[in-house]
């Protein structure tokens, strides 16, 4: 039997991430310094960064996704994002789930990213 509630009908499946915290901007430039390591482009303009939380004691919990579940670096993404965003003056702990509902689809890329790998 499963206890967990369903979501709510038209809940967005992705959480709206902290735009108006002093620190996203940051966060965000950290985030795009890690690359998948099969393409040539950094994971947040691939759209593989879904939520990033910042609350107000700046703890960062990132909500993120792989191109594939076989993806090989699927096991260290997480750290190297971790890795990229703790440095950054002010935060307090950084926390990044790998999740696989919704799945990465071509259409989460930025237009920058389509381009740079000729989808244009």
């Amino acid at each position: 039997m499963n206890n967990s509630p369903e979501p709510l009908e038209g809940a967005p499946l992705i959480a709206p991430s902290s735009t108006d915290h002093p620190l996203y901007d940051q966060v965000v430039e950290a985030c795009r310094s890690v690359y998948d390591p099969e393409i040539p482009v950094n994971i947040y303009d691939l759209g593989l960064i879904y939520t990033i939380d910042i609350d107000g004691e700046n703890a960062v919990n990132v909500t993120m996704t792989l191109t594939a579940p076989g993806c090989p670096v699927a096991g260290e993404m997480p750290g190297w994002v971790a890795e990229a965003i703790e440095p950054l003056a002010g935060i307090k702990h950084v926390d990044v789930a790998l999740v696989w509902e919704p799945p990465w689809g071509m259409d989460m890329m930025s237009d920058e990213a389509r381009l740079e790998l000729g989808f244009m």
